[in-house]
């Protein structure tokens, strides 16, 4: 029954009447400006049946399916879903943004890596393409002018990573590709602005998910901001569907302790920062006179962070001295010889990617699969942990910097951070080797990563209160292998998940454009065993691919 409607051609103008047949019809809600809002009998019960929804006078909408998040793991599966044969129109995308890669080139600019810059993703992880080809590398030679810019990615992909560092994309490739897939797949028509509040079981089976609209914006579509724009707005809108998926990335910036307690206590946001949020400043200060900076973090975040500040000392643009402070100082190889073993030196852990390649798609894919919660977690922590990519030009940089003394390296412990004379920060160091020791300087970046408490989304924190979730043995989302959240089924639904939030199921690469569209393609295998959508098979893969190719919209959707 439901198959019919996925199966037909929707206007989007219509899809606030779409329905699941086994749903009741959308009622009617006051239209008065503000009215219909979350009252307490809805948020202290996780089972809600839409009687309940409409005495709160909040309106209902109803898709088959939503996604919460609008990033790039919401991308990743209406493409996948689209490629399968999902109905323009029926699904409804919840997001803040109005583009899938508004976030990761937000925090992609903050942690200084420009368009030109590499990222740290193979060659056939094509965010804009699941087939995997052409693979980055080949675009790149296709479109490059010369022939030693032709040759230079086939070499990379044909010799890593003995005869060079392994291949990765310029950021700036991969933002123009996600942009014109998404125009293919009428990426805008799927949106609806706003804030997802919570999200909560139905009775009768299905969810309800709660959202804060946006004020509608001209140019902008999806059903939502159309509706809106006929009427006053609601202050709440709920999402009536049979499926819901979430993929809203990491729940903040994390800060340590000791940095975020001094930005509070002096009200100091602009000497301290963190790499993930804007700080130009710092660059533009220290080209304009000669200071010193600590970077605290020893991931590949701190050595993009370290590289602009080594590449400003070099071309001439500043006279800066560079003190690096790590906790845990790497002096050699790490890991088993039995299993795997990443090489290691002057405290840094050297990996192509975040997890071994064998995590994606191998035998260490296929040993994650068999253990159980804790040895699940403790599996990704002995692969993954923090460390960097072994680019041999990053490595000459800091050894020069080594040599000429204006990069440093400090182990230890860092027992305060305080104000210091003439506007600098003294950050006060137990050395492991040595004795107290007190830095001054007038920037400190934290580079130490984004924060993975779960907790910290409200969202999230809800689903695990109300919603029947639960964490995982490594602290985020407990998930299945088809990436369907543990505890929360509400037949015939189910909620998904995928991105940052799952790490610790039965994936390792969660957080990495290949995990986003592994996930994506295990939920839509999991709905089409449920009748939602057809499988993608030898015949459509390759139709659609041939479609891609000459970038035609999917089969179904409007030119």
């Amino acid at each position: 029954m439901l198959n019919h409607h996925l199966n037909q051609q929707i206007d989007p103008s219509q899809t606030r009447a779409l329905s699941d047949p086994g749903l009741p019809q959308q009622r009617s809600a006051p239209s008065a400006p503000g009215y219909g809002d979350l009252t307490e009998e809805l948020l202290n019960t996780p089972v809600w049946t839409d009687q309940m929804v409409a005495n709160a006078g909040i309106p209902i909408q109803d898709y088959p399916l939503v996604s919460i998040g609008g990033g790039l793991g919401s991308f990743a599966l209406a493409d996948t879903l689209a490629i399968a044969g999902l109905a323009p129109g029926a699904l409804a995308v919840l997001t803040n943004g109005d583009n899938p890669i508004r976030t990761y080139r937000y925090l992609a600019a903050n942690s200084q890596i420009p368009p030109s810059e590499r990222l740290r993703s193979d060659a056939g992880s094509t965010m804009d393409n699941i087939w995997g080809f052409p693979s980055y590398a080949f675009r790149e030679a296709a479109n490059a002018r010369g022939f030693r810019d032709t040759l230079s990615p086939l070499w990379s992909v044909f010799s890593e990573p003995f005869g060079a560092d392994y291949y990765t994309p310029k950021i700036g490739q991969v933002f123009d590709t996600l942009d014109r897939e998404a125009d293919r797949i009428q990426w805008p028509s799927m949106l609806h602005r706003g804030v997802v509040r919570l999200v909560r079981r139905r009775y009768g089976g299905g969810y309800l998910s709660i959202l804060t609209p946006k004020a509608p914006q001209a140019g902008v579509g999806g059903a939502q901001g159309q509706a809106a724009q006929t009427g006053p707005q609601p202050k709440r809108i709920a999402y009536r569907s049979r499926h819901v998926h979430m993929a809203v990335g990491y729940p903040g910036v994390k800060f340590l302790p000791d940095l975020q307690a001094y930005r509070e206590r002096y009200s100091d946001f602009s000497r301290v920062v963190n790499a993930y949020e804007p700080h130009d400043h710092v660059y533009e200060d220290l080209r304009r006179r000669p200071g010193v900076v600590v970077v605290r973090g020893s991931g590949i975040v701190a050595s993009r962070i370290l590289q602009r500040l080594l590449d400003d000392r070099e071309r001439g643009l500043a006279d800066t001295t560079v003190l690096h402070l790590f906790r845990n100082y790497v002096s050699g190889p790490q890991g088993s010889s039995i299993t795997y073993r990443r090489p290691g030196e002057n405290g840094w852990a050297y990996q192509a990617f975040n997890f071994p390649k064998a995590a994606w798609g191998g035998q260490l894919k296929a040993k994650l699969e068999q253990l159980d919660g804790p040895g699940r977690a403790e599996l990704l922590r002995s692969m993954g942990g923090t460390n960097t990519a072994p680019r041999k030009s990053w490595k000459r940089q800091l050894q020069r910097g080594r040599q000429a003394g204006y990069y440093r390296e400090f182990i230890g412990s860092v027992l305060s951070v305080e104000p210091g004379p003439e506007q600098t920060i003294i950050t006060t160091l137990d050395q492991r080797a040595g004795p107290q020791i007190s830095l001054a300087a007038r920037f400190v970046i934290d580079a130490t990563g984004l924060d993975s408490d779960i907790t910290e989304h409200r969202l999230l924190a809800d689903l695990l209160q109300h919603g029947g979730a639960t964490r995982s043995a490594f602290g985020r989302l407990e998930v299945t292998p088809t990436f369907e959240v543990a505890g929360t089924r509400s037949e015939p639904g189910r909620l998904y998940a995928s991105g940052s939030i799952t790490l610790g199921g039965y994936y390792a690469g969660v957080d990495s454009f290949l995990g986003l569209q592994y996930a994506a393609l295990a939920i839509a295998d999991d709905l089409a065993g449920l009748g939602f959508v057809p499988k993608i098979g030898a015949m459509r893969s390759f139709a659609e691919w041939w479609r891609w190719f000459r970038h035609l919209p999917p089969k179904g959707f409007s030119a």
